[in-house]
């Protein structure tokens, strides 16, 4: 009787776990921006990311010409081609919050005050293969030196950037963002993850079951429409990678009770 009672209890603490391992988790798309006193790929994002306790928070990033790596989407702001500009050029550039361009040495320090929020790093493909691999060196030597490896995955759409990032730390959680590889043209690469638009996802149903039994993950985006993040919780992806955050966190919540 008393085995009988303690395999039940032992049940009963284990399957918590097992459920939220299949739940749908949330990736903010350029951090949780649209709300008061953010903005896209701000420190500020990063911070409300991690307030709303979501499993990661996603930024872009590119390496200037001396070497600075800095965060922000566009190739170009206020004009200036970041990768073709110094970073004296670019530092007093100022956010629609106010912020200051980051840096991704700030925006790694952030990082570091909640370790739960995961970093998911997109490096933005540039306009060399010498240019990607400097920007991978120093990132990897960044994310290392700052100690948030743990806690950082990396997605591109460059499969230059994707391969380099799996030479140089082998054990990186590494994504690729162009659609255009099966998962297990990627599984042969080494790269542990599809990160695909929504389209692609409808249009190859067969790949989230096929990365699933190739123990890879599965995210796609972006997914701001309550009926799409349905559909896609339903199809069984692992991430959403959303600019509604808010709205994705409690739709996978529903879906888990």
């Amino acid at each position: 009787m008393k085995i009988n009672i303690l395999f039940i209890l032992l049940w009963l603490a284990i399957l918590p776990l097992e459920m939220v391992s299949a739940q749908t988790k949330v990736i903010a798309h350029r951090g949780y921006w649209d709300v008061a006193g953010s903005a896209q790929n701000s420190i500020a994002s990063l911070q409300k990311a991690q307030e709303l306790k979501i499993y990661g928070s996603e930024f872009d990033v590119y390496l200037t010409t001396d070497g600075v790596l800095v965060v922000n989407h566009d190739d170009k702001i206020e004009g200036m081609k970041i990768e073709d500009t110094p970073y004296a050029q670019l530092k007093d550039v100022r956010l629609k919050n106010g912020e200051p361009l980051p840096t991704l040495e700030a925006y790694l320090q952030q990082g570091k005050k909640d370790n739960k929020t995961k970093l998911i790093m997109e490096i933005k493909s540039h306009s060399t293969k010498e240019k990607e691999d400097r920007a991978v060196a120093a990132i990897v030597e960044m994310v290392k030196k700052n100690g948030v490896r743990k806690h950082t995955e990396y997605i591109s759409f460059s499969l230059n950037i994707c391969r380099e990032l799996v030479r140089l730390d082998p054990k990186a959680e590494v994504a690729y963002l162009n659609g255009d590889l099966s998962p297990k043209e990627l599984k042969a690469l080494k790269i542990r993850g599809i990160d695909y638009r929504i389209d692609v996802m409808r249009n190859n149903k067969n790949w989230i079951e096929e990365a699933h039994k190739l123990k890879m993950k599965v995210n796609v985006w972006t997914v701001n429409n309550e009926e799409d993040m349905q559909e896609m919780i339903v199809a069984g992806v692992d991430y959403i990678t959303t600019d509604k955050p808010a709205v994705t966190k409690r739709l996978t919540e529903k879906k888990l009770r």
